[in-house]
C-alpha cells in the first residue's frame, strides 16, 4: 500500500503551493482536505512551475473519483491510496502523472510541543474517514522521550483491518502518542499490555467484560500513586479536621475521634497495602466508585483501592472550600464582624445622570463654562466676565460636532438658528479626555431624545484578564468602569453604563455560575442595572461572558458559541480560544477570547495558534462558513492573553526588578541594574514607543503573519505582565519552569484588537489597564467602543409594488491578482444578506502569469452578473455589504475573499474600488474594479444618522477634523 505521507489533512491552498514549490519537480503532488465540500479532497499537482488543483469527490456509495477535463471518463475507486496509485500512470486526464509525493514537513523548531506544525497530522486531532489504516514513517528521535518510536500517520480510505492487525494498529497509535507525551515510562506499561490485549479481546467476545489484563497493567503502572495520594490525603484530612465544628468534651463523637484505638475504618483499610486475610474491600469502595467502574475493575483490588483514594481526594478538594467558608462565616457571626461582599452591598437607586460642567476657552482667550444636561437635552454656554446672559442650546438645534485632529483638545459645535445660517463655535478643553467626555455626553443626549424606535449607536465594553488561577478581589470597579492607566474614561462618563459587556478571562479558577453571578452583581452595584446573560462559553479556565442591558435582550438573535483547543497536540484546553457571535438587530458581532502559547521564543507557535483558531472556530452564519472568519461579521473583536513578548534578549541576576529610575523610587518602584534598568527607565518615563518597536505582536503584524487589517488602540499604559502579586510596583523577571529558569521581560501580553467591515462606524473611546487589582501577575485590560448598528429595515413600499422599483448592482470590469502558481480559470461568488441567493460570475475572460508566483485575472461586464437586492431603498442599501470569493473552476476551492461596501457606490456613475483578498488569515491577493449601485428615484429618501457623515453632511469649510452630524 502506498505511504500516506502525501496526505496533509487541512492545510490551505497557499501552504500546499509553498510545499510543492520547494519540491520543484514536475509531477510532485500532495492531497489535502477540500475546503468547499465536506468529505472531499483536493489533489494538488506541480507541472512546469504551476500548481493544478483537482477535486476528489465521493459519490453516494462512497466511491472516489477525480474531476478532470471534460471528455475523460470518470474512474471510481474504493480507497484514496488506490486512486493515487492509478493516477501514477499517464493519460488519465491530469496534466502529468503523479510521480513524486510531497510529504508533511516536520514541526517548526520553536513550536516547543511535539507533533505540531503547519499541515502536520496532530495527535488527538479530528477524526478521519472511516476505515483509516496506519503506516509507520521512521523519524529521528528528539531526546529520550521518543524511545526510538516511529511516527504513525493515518492513511485515508484504506480497507478496514482484520482482528489480527488490531495489536499492530494500537501499537502504532501508541507510538504516535509517545512523541507528544512526557510519560514514556507509563507508555512502556501500556505497550506491554497492547502486546497481550488480545486475551482481553477474546474474553470480551465470550461475554466477560472485566478486562482483567488491563486492570493488572493499570495497577502496575499506577503503583507509585499510592504513596503520593496517601501523603496528599493525610494533609487534606488534617486541614479538614481543623475546620470541623467544635464538639462538646463529653460528646460521643469527640470520644471516638480522640480514642487512639478507634481510627476511621477507611483509614485502616488504606494504611495497609496488603489487605488482611478475609477482608473484603469492595464493600467499602462501592459507596464511592461510579457503578460503571465497579464491574469493570472489580477484578483487581489494588486498582479499585487506588480509584477509591482518588475519589476521596476529589471529594475532599470539592468540600474543603465550603467547609472553610462555613467556618469563617460562623466566626464572623459569633464575633459580630463585617464581611464585605459585592452581593451584600446595598444597591444604589437608579437616578438620572448628573449635570456635567466643563471649563473651556472660546475664541483666543475668552473663558466660558459649558453645561450638559442629558436628561433635559440642553447645552448651556456661560461666558465669564462678559455680562452676557447664558445661551441655551437645545439638542435638536445641534447639527454637527467636529473634532480637530491637529489640536486634540479642540472641538467645533455647529448649531441651527432661526431664519439664519448655521452658527459655528470652537471650544478648547483643558485636555483631550475632557473633550471626549463632552462628545460622549452629547451623543448620549442625542440618543435619549431621538424619536427612533431602534438604536443606531451602542456602546460596547471589552475586558480581558489573566486571573493567575487566584480568586478576584471583592471589587472590580476600576476594571468595569475603565479607570486606571492609559487612555481611560473621564470621571464624568466612567459610570455611564454600556449596552454590551464582553468579559474574557484566562486562568479563571472560579466556577462558571459563580463567575457569572459575581459579574452581574458587580455591574448591578456599579450601574443599578440588572444585566442579562447572552452567552457563557468556557474552555477549561478560559471563559467569556456576554451581558446586555435588559432592553436589548429582544434585539439579540442567532447566538452561536464555539471553542478551539491549542494546547499540547491540540487536545488540551489549557491554551486555546472561546468564541461567541450574535446579531444585534441587523448587525453581526463576533468575539474571540484566547490564551496563546507562552514563552518569549514561541512566536511561531503563537502565530500557529492564531491560524488554528481562525480556521477552526465555528461562529456566525453557516452559509458563510467558507469565508475567512474575519470577514463573517460586521464587527469582530479579538482579545485575551496573546502572550506576545518584547523581542529582547535580557539576562538578569537572581533578583526581583522593580519598575523605577536609577535615582530611587519612581512612579512604579525603585532600582534595578544593567539592561533591565534601561527597559524600566522607558516604562517610568512612559516612553512606550521604544519598547513597542520590539513588541512581537507588532512585528508579526507588520510581516502580515497575524491579525491582518485588524486595528488596535494606542498603547499608553505600562506592560501588563509580569508583576509581583500583591503590588504593581515590581516586575518579576524570572520564572521557574521544569525545563529551567525562564526570563520574562515585562510585556504587553494582554491585548484587544478589532476588525470591522468597510464604511461602518466604530470608535475606540478607551484602552488601558487597571492599577489597583493586584491578585494576579497580569493587570486587567479594558477597551470601550462606540459602534454603529442597523435595524431590521422595514420599507415604506412593498418590494416590486411598481415596475421601476428595483435596485441593481452593476459592474463595468474587475481585475484580480492572486498569489498563486496555479493557472486555473476562476469564477467569482457573490454573497450578501441583501441577495436572495448566492450569485456566480462566468469564467474570467483575461489571464496571464507573467510575474512568477502571481496569476492575473480579468472579467468584462458581460461576464459579471447584475445583482438585484431584495429591497431597493437607499437607506437600506447604504448599510449593506457584498462578500466576494474567488474560486478555481476545476477545484471549486477559494483563492481569496473580500468585503465591499455598497454605500460609496450608490449613484448614477460607476465608482472604483480596490481591496485585499484574504484566506484563512493570510493575504492572498487583491481585487479592483468599477461598480455602480442604482437606486430607483422613488426610493432615495433617507434621514440623518446619529454618527458619521456618510456622504450626507459635510464638515464646514476650513475645519480640519472628523465630523459627526448630530
Amino acid at each position: 500500500m502506498a505511504a500516506a505521507g502525501w496526505y496533509h489533512r487541512d492545510i490551505s491552498q497557499v501552504v500546499a503551493e509553498e510545499l510543492l514549490a520547494k519540491a520543484g519537480r514536475d509531477g510532485s503532488f500532495l492531497v489535502r482536505d477540500s475546503e468547499s465540500v465536506k468529505g472531499a479532497y483536493a489533489l494538488c499537482l506541480l507541472f512546469q512551475r504551476h500548481v493544478y488543483t483537482y477535486r476528489i469527490l465521493p459519490d453516494d456509495e462512497g466511491l472516489l473519483s477525480v474531476q478532470t477535463t471534460q471528455g475523460i471518463q470518470a474512474k471510481y475507486f474504493h480507497t484514496l491510496p488506490d486512486l493515487i496509485g492509478a493516477y501514477q500512470h499517464p493519460n488519465n486526464g491530469l496534466v502529468t502523472p503523479l510521480l513524486h509525493p510531497v510529504h508533511r514537513p516536520r514541526p517548526a523548531e520553536d513550536s516547543g510541543e511535539p507533533g505540531r506544525g503547519r499541515g502536520l497530522c496532530r495527535a488527538g486531532g479530528g477524526e478521519g474517514p472511516a476505515g483509516w489504516d496506519s503506516v509507520t514513517l521512521t523519524l529521528p528521535t528528539d531526546g529520550e522521550d521518543a524511545r526510538g518510536w516511529g511516527h504513525t500517520v493515518p492513511c485515508p480510505g484504506a480497507p478496514p483491518p482484520s482482528r489480527t492487525h488490531i495489536p499492530q494498529q494500537l501499537q502504532q497509535r501508541l507510538q504516535e502518542q509517545v512523541r507528544s507525551s512526557p510519560a514514556s515510562d507509563f507508555m512502556g506499561f501500556m505497550a506491554e499490555y497492547l502486546r497481550h490485549h488480545v486475551q482481553d479481546l477474546e474474553a470480551l467476545c465470550h461475554g466477560h467484560p472485566q478486562l482483567r489484563h488491563l486492570s493488572t497493567a493499570l495497577a502496575t503502572a499506577c503503583r507509585a500513586l499510592h504513596s503520593e495520594i496517601d501523603f496528599t490525603l493525610a494533609g487534606l484530612e488534617t486541614l479538614a479536621r481543623v475546620f470541623d465544628p467544635p464538639l462538646s468534651p463529653r460528646s460521643p463523637a469527640r470520644e471516638q475521634v480522640s480514642a487512639p484505638t478507634a481510627p476511621r475504618d477507611l483509614y485502616i483499610l488504606w494504611s495497609s497495602p496488603d489487605p488482611q486475610p478475609g477482608m473484603h474491600q469492595s464493600s467499602a469502595t462501592s459507596k464511592i466508585l461510579h457503578p460503571a467502574l465497579q464491574g469493570f475493575l472489580s477484578s483487581d483490588p489494588d486498582l479499585e483501592l487506588l480509584l477509591n483514594k482518588i475519589s476521596t481526594v476529589n471529594h475532599l478538594l470539592s468540600s474543603l472550600e465550603k467547609k472553610v467558608l462555613k467556618s469563617l462565616q460562623e466566626t464572623v457571626t459569633r464575633h459580630n464582624l463585617a464581611l464585605p461582599s459585592v452581593a451584600m452591598s446595598p444597591l444604589p437607586a437608579a437616578r438620572p445622570l448628573a449635570v456635567q460642567n466643563f471649563e473651556v476657552k472660546v475664541g483666543k482667550s475668552q473663558r466660558a463654562a459649558l453645561t450638559v444636561d442629558v436628561e433635559l437635552g440642553i447645552v448651556t454656554l456661560a461666558k465669564r466676565g462678559s455680562g452676557s446672559p447664558e445661551e441655551l442650546i437645545p439638542q435638536d438645534k445641534i447639527l454637527q460636532l467636529i473634532k480637530y485632529q491637529s489640536v486634540q483638545s479642540k472641538v467645533r459645535l455647529v448649531c441651527a438658528r432661526e431664519n439664519q445660517k448655521s452658527l459655528s463655535r470652537d471650544f478648547i478643553f483643558p485636555n483631550a479626555r475632557k473633550r471626549e467626555a463632552f462628545c460622549q455626553l452629547l451623543q448620549l443626549m442625542r440618543i435619549q431624545h431621538s424619536n427612533l424606535d431602534e438604536p443606531e449607536i451602542i456602546s460596547v465594553y471589552v475586558g480581558t484578564w489573566n486571573m493567575g488561577s487566584t480568586p478576584p478581589p471583592r471589587s472590580l470597579a476600576s476594571w468595569l468602569t475603565s479607570r486606571g492607566l492609559g487612555h481611560t474614561q473621564d470621571e464624568t462618563t466612567a459610570c455611564i453604563p454600556h449596552d454590551i459587556y464582553v468579559i474574557g478571562t484566562q486562568e479563571n479558577s472560579l466556577g462558571d455560575r459563580e463567575w457569572v453571578e459575581f459579574l452581574c452583581a458587580s455591574l448591578k452595584t456599579l450601574m443599578a442595572i440588572d444585566y442579562r446573560v447572552v452567552a457563557l462559553q468556557c474552555l477549561w479556565s478560559i471563559k467569556m461572558v456576554v451581558l446586555v442591558k435588559p432592553e436589548h435582550q429582544r434585539r439579540i438573535s442567532h447566538v452561536h458559541t464555539s471553542s478551539v483547543k491549542t494546547g499540547i497536540a491540540n487536545t488540551l484546553g489549557n491554551k486555546g480560544a472561546v468564541g461567541v457571535s450574535f446579531l444585534f438587530n441587523g448587525t453581526s458581532f463576533g468575539f474571540v477570547n484566547c490564551h496563546l502559547a507562552s514563552g518569549s521564543e514561541k512566536t511561531h507557535r503563537r502565530n500557529q495558534n492564531y491560524s488554528d483558531i481562525l480556521h477552526s472556530l465555528a461562529l456566525g452564519d453557516k452559509r458563510l462558513g467558507g469565508f475567512d472568519l474575519t470577514l463573517r461579521f460586521t464587527h469582530l473583536f479579538w482579545f485575551g492573553d496573546l502572550n506576545y513578548r518584547l523581542d529582547m534578549d535580557v539576562q538578569v541576576g537572581p533578583c526581583r526588578c522593580q519598575a523605577g529610575d536609577s535615582g530611587g523610587r519612581g512612579a512604579w518602584g525603585v532600582i534595578v541594574p544593567s539592561l533591565p534598568q534601561d527597559i524600566l527607565t522607558h516604562v517610568v518615563k512612559k516612553e512606550f514607543q521604544a519598547l513597542l518597536a520590539v513588541d512581537q505582536l507588532n512585528l508579526e503584524r507588520e510581516k502580515n503573519k497575524v491579525f491582518l487589517r485588524f486595528s488596535e488602540g494606542d498603547i499608553s499604559f505600562p506592560p501588563t505582565y509580569r508583576y509581583e502579586r500583591g503590588t504593581r510596583d515590581t516586575y518579576v523577571w524570572q520564572k521557574s519552569k521544569p525545563t529551567g529558569m525562564r526570563i520574562n521581560v515585562p510585556s504587553w501580553c494582554d491585548r484587544i484588537l478589532w476588525k470591522s467591515h468597510p464604511e461602518t462606524h466604530v470608535v475606540c473611546n478607551s484602552y488601558g489597564c487597571t492599577d489597583d487589582i493586584v491578585t494576579s501577575d497580569h493587570s486587567p485590560v479594558f477597551a470601550t467602543f462606540e459602534v454603529g448598528v442597523t435595524s431590521q429595515f422595514v420599507p415604506k413600499e412593498a418590494p416590486g409594488s411598481s415596475p421601476e422599483a428595483l435596485a441593481c448592482i452593476e459592474w463595468e470590469s474587475m481585475e484580480v491578482i492572486l498569489k498563486t502558481t496555479s493557472r486555473s480559470k476562476c469564477y467569482i461568488e457573490f454573497h450578501s444578506y441583501c441577495l436572495e441567493e448566492v450569485q456566480r460570475s462566468g469564467e474570467n475572460t483575461f489571464q496571464n502569469c507573467d510575474i512568477p508566483g502571481f496569476l492575473k485575472l480579468g472579467w468584462s461586464s458581460k461576464h459579471l452578473p447584475v445583482l438585484n437586492p431584495i429591497l431597493p431603498d437607499l437607506e437600506y442599501l447604504g448599510d449593506q455589504h457584498l462578500l466576494l470569493s474567488i474560486k478555481g473552476v476545476e477545484s471549486c476551492e477559494s483563492y481569496g475573499e473580500c468585503c465591499l461596501a455598497l454605500r460609496s457606490a450608490i449613484g448614477t456613475t460607476a465608482q472604483q474600488f480596490e481591496t485585499f483578498l484574504f484566506h484563512r488569515g493570510e493575504e492572498t491577493g487583491s481585487v479592483r474594479g468599477w461598480m455602480r449601485v442604482r437606486v430607483p428615484r422613488g426610493r432615495r429618501g433617507t434621514r440623518e444618522r446619529l454618527y458619521g457623515n456618510g456622504g450626507r453632511t459635510q464638515p464646514p469649510p476650513g475645519a480640519p477634523g472628523s465630523g459627526t452630524p448630530l
